[in-house]
């Protein structure tokens, strides 16, 4: 539960950070609290994205892995980013990914963050 929650916590400041840094990834709300808890609850919907749908886009990929040494991972990646901007949209939260290149460059930003989270956080359970 607590490797859950750390998880949870790091992909937040991840998003958090590519809101900031993107002007076309947006977050909007009332307030302050209102917007840290839409962006935990997109947190929650990134990790169920990249936990149910990443790992079989990556196996229907792998060619595509093998031929360019890895770099396809940054378009699943801003793939991902991408389906977690739509179904947040249909839960009308006000989490929003404006194009393809955006969520790129949002997924290169979201993975350099939580790996650099992921060496200052604890990752056991």
């Amino acid at each position: 539960m607590k490797n859950f929650l750390v998880k949870t916590i790091v992909n937040a400041g991840a998003l958090a950070v590519a809101v900031w840094v993107l002007d076309k990834i947006t977050l909007t709300g009332d307030s302050t609290a209102k917007k840290a808890g839409t962006l935990i609850v997109v947190a929650l919907i990134f990790g169920v994205v990249n936990s149910l749908v990443k790992p079989i886009l990556k196996v229907l990929t792998f060619p595509l892995f093998v031929l360019t040494l890895g770099l396809i991972t940054l378009v699943v990646n801003a793939l991902m980013l991408l389906l977690t901007s739509w179904v947040c949209g249909e839960l009308d939260l006000s989490f929003h990914v404006d194009g393809f290149w955006t969520a790129v460059l949002g997924g290169l930003i979201i993975s350099v963050v939580s790996w650099a989270l992921h060496l200052v956080l604890p990752d056991e359970d």
